[in-house]
């Protein structure tokens, strides 16, 4: 069942960076019917196995944020949106959920990174798809989407990828897959250029530092063909990526120095000064958008705004509490996970992405990923002191002793309750 359950997963994670291309009518995208499957099987694996994982402080403090949330529901003008958004909080806690509950060990917490890495190449080839279409039409269009989103949105979601599919093609066994992974680099820099994104431009600059941090970690045999790779990439988008998105690129220096960035600078001047009247609990969740009347177009002052200090001293809790983790990690998966949650605090800068599936899926991944090789190293420091038994000092053999931090279940279930 627990098998069962992960694929679901996996498809829901697949789904996540394409989902708008299909929408469902009566339900909604293509994702939330994965979810959906996905959290039924996931509920009947917990309750047939009649035990779940211990969660972390991340997800203690997740589901604070979330309750924090639920109560801002009731005091907002609008508390039909205001519960929708709430309930929007729920699922993707949820999500949360079940990549900790499901994908316990490194190679399962590998394939939903591989999953959502395969949902980018299918949403980057969608967008190239549309370029190509109207190309020499009538239609005069700068910038390029997959079908049913947003070009922010989209350039966003695709930079995420960018790190994931890096350490994958440089760490995943199976070469098909890291030959895929690696495909995607040139791809996906093509699709983030045909959204003419400036923010993705950003993030994308942010993700491809995991190039210069992880090669002095790989074996030289590896260091070349990175180097290729990247040479490659680089050469690919120039030659494909058409002028008008390097036009908008080359105003961000000029939008940034003014002080406008597309007039955002307006609206979050709006927000802060809506701040200053409710600082502590905020206007309600969904509150921004009556306030200000505008989308907020920064996922940090739309949860301060909506939520008050307490909502995002309690939101930017979740992003310390996986940062403080890190740092017991192996120098490459450390470097890889800094990285991929700099790209996403890049990310949630310049667009109203606090509720957004992509942000979730990393910060869940990234939860999972850390806990799952913490145990794992602690588990081979254990074998390793049991394979050498010391002297107890009387010609004897002394019990060797537990490294701290040994996991006394199995290190793929990780501990439960």
């Amino acid at each position: 069942m627990t098998t069962v359950a992960y694929i679901a997963l996996w498809l829901f994670c697949f789904a996540v960076p394409w989902e708008n291309i299909i929408v469902i009518p009566g339900l909604g995208t293509i994702s939330k019917l994965f979810g959906i499957v996905a959290m039924g099987v996931a509920v009947l694996a917990a309750l047939s196995s009649a035990r779940v994982r211990r969660i972390q402080p991340f997800h203690a403090v997740a589901l604070l944020f979330v309750m924090w949330a639920g109560l801002g529901a009731f005091y907002v003008a609008d508390e039909a949106r205001g519960l929708n958004k709430f309930g929007t909080y729920f699922q993707l806690f949820l999500v949360l959920w079940m990549i900790w509950e499901l994908a316990g060990t490194p190679k399962r917490q590998l394939g939903l990174l591989f999953a959502y890495v395969c949902g980018a190449i299918v949403a980057a080839t969608n967008t190239i798809m549309v370029y190509r279409s109207l190309l020499g039409s009538e239609k005069y269009v700068r910038r390029f989407s997959a079908e049913g989103f947003d070009p922010n949105d989209l350039g966003m979601t695709l930079a995420l990828a960018l790190p994931m599919a890096w350490y994958l093609g440089m760490t995943y066994r199976q070469p098909i897959m890291r030959w895929l992974c690696r495909g995607y680099l040139p791809l996906g820099l093509v699709a983030i250029g045909l959204t003419g994104s400036r923010g993705a431009l950003l993030a994308s600059i942010v993700a491809l530092l995991i190039v210069p941090l992880s090669v002095t970690q790989l074996s030289r045999a590896k260091v070349g063909g990175a180097i290729v790779l990247l040479l490659l990439s680089v050469v690919v988008a120039v030659a494909f990526i058409p002028t008008a998105s390097w036009d908008r690129f080359a105003t961000t220096g000029s939008e940034v120095a003014a002080g406008n960035m597309n007039n955002r600078m307006t609206i979050w001047k709006a927000g802060f000064r809506a701040f200053t009247q409710r600082p502590i609990v905020g206007y309600g969740t969904s509150g921004f958008n009556w306030t200000v009347h505008s989308q907020p177009h920064n996922a940090y002052l739309a949860v301060l705004v909506e939520n008050g200090l307490i909502g995002l001293a309690l939101y930017l809790s979740m992003f310390l509490a996986l940062f403080l983790k890190l740092f017991g990690l192996p120098t490459l998966e450390r470097r890889f996970t800094l990285v991929l949650l700099a790209t996403l605090g890049v990310a949630l800068f310049p667009l109203g992405w606090e509720d957004r599936k992509p942000v979730w899926f990393v910060l869940g991944i990234v939860a999972a990923f850390t806990q799952g090789h913490l145990a794992a190293m602690a588990g081979a420091a254990w074998q390793q002191v049991a394979r050498r038994p010391a002297s107890n000092g009387r010609g004897g053999q002394r019990r060797p002793r537990m490294p701290l931090g040994a996991p006394v279940r199995n290190a793929e279930r990780g501990p439960r309750t």
